[in-house]
């Protein structure tokens, strides 16, 4: 509803909005007609008969309103005509769309001098008629149709209800399409079909093909209907077991449950840090028969078996379980491998973790990790914990502004061990091979109270583990496994492993059935010097050369009564050498002799001496330098380390930078005169073999590779036979 109110009438008057703006459309509608039909024989003379036009109230809609009040209305809405003469031709009504020059003429179509619907002149109308005066001066006015771009939807859709069929707005503003949409009429509702045929107006002899018809069309959209709701169903369910399928995989997939493809040991479950679990493992299938090569450390630990199996043996003299034993040694000795068979052994869980494992960027995550690694440890007592990689978590604490908050995994580890909380049942056992590098609070007694060294097997460990990797594949029968022992020295577990690996390979390149002595020699030397280098082309000088060289070590090797014996001589190059002669000592050297010592010199300097006794002086080369290498490494350990100098006497020197001048002389000399004898020692030997050193060497150019064997064959003066 419209509230209209006056000053100067004490009463309000209430009017329909919808009649009012009818009212004004019929208005604008009549007088834009006269104007049309004023236009064709208009004069200025006949201004003053031009008579008003007659409009009546039942054609405005305002037969319900009274001509006084409607008088009333129209002085407050319509603009008064101003003092101007019309126009000599009356203007046609037309749009604005440029702007003016104030906010009030751009609003109600006219300036402050022609004052609209609320201007004061209103109220001093010289005519006595409103209306009449409205309808008589509508057509001289220049009316101009407010066309403004933010017109909303609401105002168009409020005049839409309203009975005026008429436009409303210029098309300008409303789009086609929107005033279809706007304007279309739904339409009767129909209840039933003979209503809808009725509403028709179908013939008699139509009405029942048109039920037919929409009977047929009726059954089939409901036919359609009922599929695509099937279809739609039937797509739902399958989506919901896909949903269901996919989130049970993932719940089984080992990134959400933790449990990885390492059946024998342990990982930690989640990646969120501090609520990480741990699950342990039953190492049945692992017991001390399986370590080969340390006996000595299988008999420590022997004792921690007794401890988990028996413990109530030792507590009743008053005895505590030890807490912690840390094994130490060079990689690939069986550390790993030893803690397992420990709870193997003693059939007691396993937990196992690495010491990078709790290293993590945020703050007080490799705490929290130990705290839960001990607590499921100490719910499933007697267990064992085995921490590999001791020195990665155990390190030496150090205050360091860089990483302020490094200390936390260790301290906590510290009060694992041994806190206020007893951990009775559990072991731990560490292992690293960088004991140097442990914090002291960590390696004291209470925390790791035993410490078990795994060194590298002797020749006999090395024939254990030869013999137990032998056994898992086809091997010769006539196969000596001390023999390559006795030539790996210093070879821990895992390369005697490779070994065998590599020899097994090579076999099945060469399209062997199975593995030889042969293949087990070409592995070693593959491990230790590298492989053949087929490719590369010698022309017969070199390797002449090379061959009376290898041939001169051989010579005085064999005819040296302290040095080593021989095992191969060969003038295959492998890796950056020419050719080799090696070496087989019986036994393990724990210690060597100052013979032994001198002998080894001896051999070394056999390829120079051999060069120049055959080739002569100009014609010696640079292949011996590895040779005075090794040579002057000994001699200088014997005159500083061992005390075996005449001069200097029994007494070490451990930089000889910092020594006195006349010290470092005196060593200097004494060197030089160790390595003098040495190569005069092995001229005179070659002197007095050289038939044996000719015979030797043309062996080589004729065969390459000589063992042992077919080196003693040769210097006896015996045939070859290939």
């Amino acid at each position: 509803m419209f509230l209209l109110s006056t000053s100067f009438q004490p009463q309000q008057m209430i009017v329909p909005l919808s009649q009012l703006i009818n009212a004004l459309h019929s208005l604008k509608n009549s007088a834009t007609a006269s104007v049309q039909a004023l236009h064709k024989d208009f004069t200025p003379e006949s201004s003053s008969s031009l008579k008003e036009p007659t409009v009546s109230l039942r054609e405005l809609g305002l037969s319900d309103i009274g001509v006084s009040q409607l008088d009333e209305l129209v002085c407050r809405l319509l603009p008064p005509p101003g003092p101007e003469e019309p126009p000599a031709v009356p203007s046609i009504w037309r749009t604005s769309h440029v702007s003016t020059d104030s906010f009030f003429h751009n609003k109600h179509g006219v300036s402050h001098g022609r004052l609209g619907v609320f201007g004061s002149p209103i109220f001093h109308r010289q005519y006595h008629s409103p209306l009449k005066e409205a309808c008589f001066q509508l057509q001289f006015l220049p009316v101009r149709v407010q066309s403004r771009g933010f017109k909303t939807f609401k105002t168009k859709a409020r005049r839409k209800e309203s009975s005026y069929d008429g436009p409303v707005e210029s098309e300008t503003y409303t789009p086609a399409f929107m005033k279809g949409l706007l304007m279309r009429d739904k339409g009767p509702v129909v209840q039933s079909l003979d209503q809808l045929v009725q509403e028709k107006n179908l013939p008699v002899n139509q009405q029942e093909a048109f039920k037919t018809g929409f009977t047929d069309g009726f059954m089939r959209s409901q036919a359609y209907t009922q599929r695509t709701q099937d279809s739609l169903r039937r797509t739902r369910l399958i989506l919901l077991v896909l949903l269901l399928v996919g989130i049970y995989g993932l719940s089984r997939t080992p990134f959400l449950s933790g449990k990885g493809s390492f059946s024998d040991a342990v990982r930690f479950r989640t990646s969120t840090g501090l609520d990480s679990a741990v699950d342990p493992v039953q190492m049945k299938n692992v017991t001390f028969e399986h370590v080969k090569g340390v006996d000595e450390a299988k008999n420590e630990l022997q004792e921690v078996v007794e401890f988990l199996k028996h413990p109530q043996k030792f507590t009743v003299l008053g005895g505590k379980l030890p807490k912690g034993i840390l094994l130490v040694g060079p990689p690939g000795t069986g550390k790993t491998l030893l803690a397992r068979a420990v709870a193997g052994e003693a059939d007691v869980p396993f937990y196992y973790a690495s010491g990078s494992e709790f290293d993590e960027m945020f703050v007080g995550v490799g705490a929290g990790r130990i705290r839960n690694l001990f607590k499921e440890a100490k719910a499933n007592a007697p267990c064992v914990i085995f921490i590999d990689e001791l020195d990665s978590v155990g390190g030496k604490r150090i205050e360091s502004p860089m990483h302020p908050y490094s200390r936390q995994t260790i301290n906590q580890l510290l009060a694992e061990m041994d806190g206020f909380k007893p951990n009775e049942g559990v072991i731990v056992i560490g292992a690293t091979n960088f004991a140097e590098a442990l914090d002291n609070a960590l390696i004291r007694p209470g925390r790791f109270d035993l410490q078990v060294t795994v060194p590298r097997p002797d020749v006999k460990g090395r024939t254990e583990i030869l013999n137990w990797y032998l056994s898992k594949i086809k091997v010769d029968d006539v196969m000596d496994a001390e023999i390559i022992a006795r030539g790996t020295v210093g070879f821990s577990g895992a390369e005697l492993e490779n070994l065998v690996n590599q020899a097994a390979l090579k076999a099945a390149v060469d399209g062997k059935e199975m593995v030889t002595m042969k293949e087990l020699e070409f592995a070693k030397d593959k491990i230790l010097m590298g492989p053949e280098r087929k490719s590369i082309h010698i022309d017969k000088k070199n390797k002449t050369i090379t061959a009376y060289h290898e041939s001169g070590h051989a010579i005085v090797a064999y005819f040296t009564k302290d040095a080593m014996p021989i095992n191969k001589a060969t003038i295959m190059p492998r890796g950056p050498t020419l050719g080799h002669v090696s070496m087989l000592p019986e036994n393990d050297r724990w210690s060597e002799t100052r013979a032994q010592l001198l002998a080894q010199m001896d051999v070394s300097m056999g390829g120079r001496v051999a060069e120049e006794l055959i080739f002569g002086d100009d014609y010696i080369t640079t292949g011996a330098s590895s040779d005075f290498d090794g040579a002057t490494k000994i001699a200088k350990m014997m005159v500083t380390r061992f005390g075996m100098s005449d001069k200097l006497g029994v007494m070490t020197y451990g930089d000889v930078t910092k020594q006195s001048p006349e010290t470092q002389a005196a060593i200097e000399q004494e060197v030089r005169v160790l390595l003098k004898d040495s190569y005069e020692r092995a001229k005179n030997l070659l002197k007095t073999y050289s038939k044996e050193h000719k015979e030797l060497a043309d062996a080589l150019l004729t065969h390459e590779t000589l063992d042992a064997k077919e080196i003693k064959l040769v210097l006896e003066g015996k045939s070859l036979e290939h």
